[in-house]
């Protein structure tokens, strides 16, 4: 078992460390309040660590958190807000109208069918905007024009416009400027426009009807992909309540999608497009278009992206269709089917265009049923939060390690290395995981390295560190209950016809406090990635390093990182670390 009293006592310090090391970043963005929008900062080589550090100040803007506590009482103001926020960054919701938009809502599976959808489109040559959230590596990642994030030097550029015009206004306005992810949503639309873009798809935040990206007044269609339960405490407690403010994104006379619902939600949001007045379809099975090629492949593992992949078919075809056969006006022409004694309307599969198929093919969407491999560590990389996503997860998960173990010379050792975030419920997570039968079940905070060169891009300030270790701490001792408490084999063994593990035991558990220390520990110097004398080294103490020797032993390591896409983006950078130039 891990050494809790020496995370403990090593936390107090770490969260020393790290307090001083972000006060250092704060200084550096609030010096950069001053420079002309006009002008770079002065500082070679920190143009763009300069932004990203007064960004995060909008972070803990006192005034902006104060805002966002008034509007979850009265949620109709966090639009007004927004309204306000995008005029004083000279912007108009009017000439938002021109983006022609995608606008995708959804529990699970919304920014892969946006991925899906802008890969589509752009396979056709059309330049696409595309925003999404949250980022893995860098902030820029939610800005992208043609698929790639915008460049530093634009970034820097839009950003300081943005920044400034709200800065100079705030004095008028109670001094208020707008919180993190308003911010970014402005700025998207902002480089959007100045980069003429042919469309823009746009990814919710979180809901739909009060989400500040529901400014949009005409998108030229809506998508909703699958709904569950998450962010209970500003969407609800029931999927009825959650559908509901998910088909708030719903447009009148403007077409919408969705996937399968469980019947509640479906219920919901038929009654939501009734209301508004708003056509919406249930898209079929991707089993169900007709391809030249046979079967579709899809750039993106898992049997859950199929539901994904169809729905950004008809997101898609359907902006195809308003573009190419009516001019840029309303199409009526879907092609669609009603079951007998029901109102839902059956969005029609049709014949795949080689370019869609393509598209499908060639999506790359970073941190979900990714897998990476570096010699004999093997990385399962998934963002899952909830509990359908870590299902879905588990089951990809299954597939995947089974096929790379059949293929080992030797055993395996498996690891787990896990975080969750917010009101999620780690505990019921955890529990799904353990009949997977983890060598070694590893918690850290989604922190990336205990020593950095103010790496602002993941910095949260919004948690405090000694929460963050608290949390792990929380979850080691949640998975340790659980697998004390019931039968460690489960009903049957997730990963059938593999090779054996390591040894049939209860995972050994242990907690780190940061990233690299727990990639550098589970990894044992065998990813040259990571043994890099660059990265800094954690000491870690005798009996912490004697645990390793299976995993020195072992001829391969496959490690399934879950629980939090912020701890897989921190995974990430470490594992492919960014272009600077880019």
């Amino acid at each position: 078992m891990v050494l809790l009293s020496q995370v403990v006592r090593r936390g107090s310090g770490f969260a020393a460390r790290l307090r001083k090391q972000d006060w250092a970043c704060s200084l550096v963005g609030l010096s950069a309040r001053y420079y002309s929008t006009k002008t770079a900062p002065e500082i070679p080589g920190m143009e763009y660590q300069d932004v990203i550090c007064t960004l995060n100040t909008l972070q803990t803007n006192a005034s902006a958190l104060e805002q966002v506590r008034r509007e979850r009482s009265h949620p109709q103001l966090q639009l007004h807000a927004m309204r306000g926020f995008l005029e004083r960054a000279g912007l108009t919701v009017e000439e938002l109208d021109h983006l022609n938009i995608i606008h995708v809502t959804g529990t699970k599976g919304k920014g892969s069918t946006c991925a899906f959808t802008e890969q589509i489109l752009r396979s056709y040559g059309f330049r696409t905007g595309f925003y999404s959230s949250p980022h893995l590596v860098q902030v820029r990642e939610r800005i992208r024009i043609n698929g790639q994030p915008i460049g530093k030097e634009l970034f820097t550029k839009y950003f300081w416009q943005i920044y400034g015009r709200l800065d100079e206004t705030k004095d008028a306005h109670g001094r208020t400027m707008p919180a993190y992810f308003r911010f970014l949503t402005i700025l998207a639309f902002h480089v959007f426009l100045q980069e003429k873009v042919d469309l823009a798809i746009i990814e919710v935040g979180i809901g739909g009807a009060y989400d500040c990206t529901n400014i949009i007044r005409t998108p030229w269609v809506c998508g909703i992909s699958s709904l569950g339960i998450d962010h209970t405490q500003i969407l609800g407690d029931t999927i009825e309540k959650i559908a509901w403010q998910k088909g708030g994104i719903f447009k009148q006379g403007v077409p919408a999608f969705t996937v399968k619902q469980p019947e509640g939600a479906l219920a919901v949001l038929k009654d939501r497009a009734r209301e508004i007045k708003c056509p919406l379809w249930v898209c079929p099975e991707l089993e169900d278009y007709q391809a030249d090629c046979g079967s579709v492949h899809l750039g993106l593992a898992g049997h859950h992206q199929h539901s994904n992949a169809s729905l950004a078919l008809q997101l898609s075809q359907t902006w195809l269709q308003r573009r190419f056969l009516s001019g840029g006006t309303s199409d009526k022409t879907f092609r669609t089917t009603t079951h007998e004694n029901s109102s839902i309307l059956q969005a029609s599969s049709f014949k795949l265009s080689p370019i869609m198929v393509k598209g499908l093919a060639d999506t790359e969407w970073p941190g979900r049923n990714q897998t990476l491999t570096h010699g004999a560590v093997t990385y399962f990389l998934d963002g899952a939060h909830t509990m359908r996503s870590m299902q879905a997860c588990i089951r990809w998960f299954r597939e995947m390690a089974a096929q790379h173990e059949r293929k080992s010379s030797g055993p395996v050792a498996r690891v787990l290395l896990f975080n969750a975030t917010g009101e999620r419920d780690s505990a019921a997570m955890l529990k799904l995981l353990v009949p997977c039968h983890f060598d070694y079940a590893v918690f850290c905070p989604n922190i990336t390295e205990s020593i950095s060169s103010c790496n602002a891009d993941q910095q949260n300030f919004n948690v405090s560190v000694e929460n963050m270790l608290t949390r792990c701490l929380d979850n080691e001792r949640s998975w340790r209950l659980h697998n004390s408490a019931g039968d460690n084999r489960g009903p049957q063994l997730l990963i059938e016809d593999s090779l054996p593990l390591l040894q049939e035991r209860k995972a050994d558990t242990l907690v780190f406090p940061c990233i690299l220390s727990a990639l550098q520990w589970i990894t044992q110097g065998r990813d040259t990635v990571l043994a890099d004398p660059a990265k800094s080294l954690l000491p870690v103490s005798t009996s912490i390093s004697a645990k390793g020797a299976p995993l020195r032993e072992a001829t391969e390591i496959h490690i399934l990182i879950t629980g939090s896409l912020h701890l897989v983006g921190g995974v990430l950078k470490h594992l492919e670390p960014p272009d600077s130039s880019n």
